[in-house]
C-alpha cells in the first residue's frame, strides 16, 4: 500500500457498514494481521428490521467470532396457517433468538477488544488505482477526510453505496405478474414466549415472524409488498393474521416499528479490483428462509481470506449463496403463485421433506 498523503488515514482494510457483517469482517481481518477501519454513518447501537433469529449454523459462526450473546433458545421452525401448522426442530444444535441490538454490542465490543477502530461518518467518494482505494469519509457536521485503503469492503446494506460507486450496482431483473418488490416490517412485544420454535405464518398477502428473544419478549417481522406494508403493522397483522394478533392484543408493544426494503437487491459482480462486496450489500433476494445472518458472515469469512484474489471470492461467495439463492428463489416464486394457499398443506403432509429443507437452512 502507498503512503499516506499529509492529512490521510492509511489502513489496509476499510469498512464500510457496521454491522453483524462489517464487524465479523473486521474481527476476521485483524485476525490476519491486518489494520482495520470501520467506517458507518450511524452512531451508537445499530438497530435493523430483521427476524432476529439465529439458526444453529449462525449462531456457531458467531461464537467462533468470540462472542455469545444473549437471547433465547429456538429449537425449530413452525409454519402455521389457520387451522394446521408444520413443526419441525432441529436436529442437532439449537439456534438463539437475540435483539438485533444486542448482537451489534456484542460484535461490536468484540471488534474493538480486538483492535478494529471506528469512525462515524458517510462515504462520498471512492477513487481506485493499482495499489490501493482512495475514500472520501464526511463525518456528522465535520469537514471531509481522506482514507486510503489497500482494500474496501462494502458491508452497506441493501442501498450500498460502494455497490454504487464501485461500478457494481446490477439493472433491476424483468418482473413478471406475480414479481413485486417486497418489504418488512419489525415490532417487538413485551409478553412471555409461547413456544420455543420460531413462527412462520402465512396468510394470503404476507407472511409473520414470530421469534422469541428474550424471556419477555418476541419481535414480530411482517414481509409482503408495498401494497401489503403500506397500510401499516398494525393494521396488517390485524387484516392479514387475526389469531397471532389477538394473542398479542394484550401484550406491550416495545419501540418503534422499524422498516426495510425493496428486499430484492442484485449486483453485477462481487468484486471490482480492491473492493468488495460482502453480506446484503453483495446482493438479497428475501428474508423468507431467515438466512441473512449465517449467509452474511460466511462471506465476510471468505472476503478477507481472498482479498488477494477476486476469482476466488466470487467462487465462495457463489458456494456460501447457493442454498440460500436457490431455496429462497423457489419458495418467493411459489408463495407468488396461485399455489401459494398450498405452502403450509404441503409441508403438514410431507414432514420429511419439510425437515430436510430445514435441517438445509440450519447448518
Amino acid at each position: 500500500m502507498t503512503s499516506p498523503r499529509h492529512g490521510d488515514t492509511a489502513v489496509d482494510v476499510l469498512v464500510v457498514g457496521a454491522g453483524p457483517v462489517g464487524l465479523a469482517s473486521a474481527i476476521h481481518a485483524r485476525a490476519a494481521g491486518l489494520d482495520v477501519l470501520v467506517v458507518d454513518r450511524r452512531a451508537g447501537t445499530i438497530d435493523k428490521a430483521c427476524g432476529e433469529g439465529l439458526l444453529p449454523g449462525a449462531l456457531a459462526a458467531v461464537r467462533a467470532l468470540g462472542v455469545d450473546p444473549p437471547g433465547h433458545p429456538l429449537t425449530g421452525i413452525s409454519y402455521r396457517a389457520p387451522g394446521r401448522h408444520a413443526d419441525h426442530r432441529f436436529a442437532a444444535a439449537a439456534g438463539r433468538g437475540v435483539r438485533r441490538t444486542t448482537l451489534h454490542h456484542a460484535l461490536s465490543e468484540r471488534a474493538a477488544a480486538v483492535g478494529a477502530a471506528l469512525m462515524h461518518g458517510r462515504v462520498t467518494s471512492l477513487r481506485q488505482d493499482p495499489l490501493g482505494v482512495t475514500v472520501e469519509v464526511t463525518p456528522a457536521g465535520g469537514m471531509p477526510l481522506t482514507v486510503r485503503a489497500g482494500w474496501v469492503l462494502g458491508c452497506d446494506g441493501l442501498g450500498s453505496t460502494v455497490r454504487r460507486l464501485s461500478g457494481l450496482d446490477a439493472a433491476p431483473a424483468r418482473r413478471t405478474g406475480q414479481d413485486h418488490p417486497r418489504y418488512g416490517l419489525r415490532r417487538h412485544f413485551q409478553i412471555e414466549p409461547w413456544t420455543d420454535l420460531v413462527e412462520v405464518h402465512w396468510s394470503a398477502h404476507a407472511e409473520a415472524y414470530v421469534t422469541p428473544v428474550a424471556a419477555d419478549t418476541v419481535g414480530v417481522a411482517l414481509l409482503g409488498t408495498r401494497a401489503v406494508c403500506g397500510a401499516g403493522f398494525d393494521h396488517l397483522l390485524r387484516s392479514q393474521f387475526p389469531e397471532l394478533g389477538e394473542r398479542l392484543a394484550a401484550a406491550t408493544a416495545s419501540g418503534s416499528v422499524l422498516g426495510a426494503g425493496p428486499l430484492r437487491r442484485r449486483s453485477r459482480r462481487r468484486t471490482a479490483g480492491r473492493v468488495r462486496l460482502v453480506g446484503d450489500a453483495s446482493g438479497y433476494v428475501d428474508a423468507l428462509t431467515g438466512e441473512g445472518v449465517r449467509v452474511g458472515l460466511a462471506q465476510a469469512d471468505a472476503a478477507v481470506r481472498h482479498l488477494g484474489d477476486g476469482d476466488g471470492y466470487e467462487r465462495a461467495w457463489r458456494t456460501a449463496t447457493r442454498d440460500y439463492r436457490t431455496l429462497t428463489t423457489g419458495l418467493l416464486a411459489w408463495a407468488g403463485s396461485p399455489a401459494r394457499r398450498a405452502i403450509v398443506p404441503a409441508a403438514e403432509r410431507a414432514p420429511w421433506l419439510y425437515g430436510a429443507v430445514v435441517e438445509r437452512l440450519a447448518r
